[in-house]
């Protein structure tokens, strides 16, 4: 299993984790998750990993998420969650780091030094 880091340019959280990373010698995959959205299969594992459901890796209280007149309320399988992050990507808690099979989203971004040995 490699390392990855789901990552968007302007996030001073996603930044910030990658800089931890690469100070202490670890490679990882950057995956600019708005180009290159994750597929169900990738959100399925990560939310296996992180150990949350969908909902737990979405950005419920964004103004995109409220937009979209999403609640966390919402009765919606997670099927259903996991297709709206599908769609609008910018939903997706960022950054999400996997190192070592292990998952963590990043923020504050120090919380990536938990995945490291």
């Amino acid at each position: 299993m490699h390392n990855v880091i789901y990552h968007y340019e302007h996030c001073s959280k996603c930044i910030g984790a990658l800089a931890l990373l690469k100070q202490r010698g670890i490679e990882a995959e950057v995956i600019d998750y708005l180009t290159t959205p994750p597929i169900l299969a990738d959100l399925e594992r990560l939310s296996r990993l992180l150990g949350v459901g969908p909902l737990g890796m979405m950005r419920t209280t964004d103004k995109d998420f409220i937009g979209l007149g999403l609640s966390t309320t919402d009765r919606r399988s997670d099927e259903e969650w996991f297709a709206l992050i599908m769609q609008h990507p910018i939903l997706l808690q960022r950054p999400i780091v996997v190192i070592d099979g292990r998952a963590i989203i990043a923020r504050p971004a120090e919380l990536v030094l938990q995945l490291l040995p």
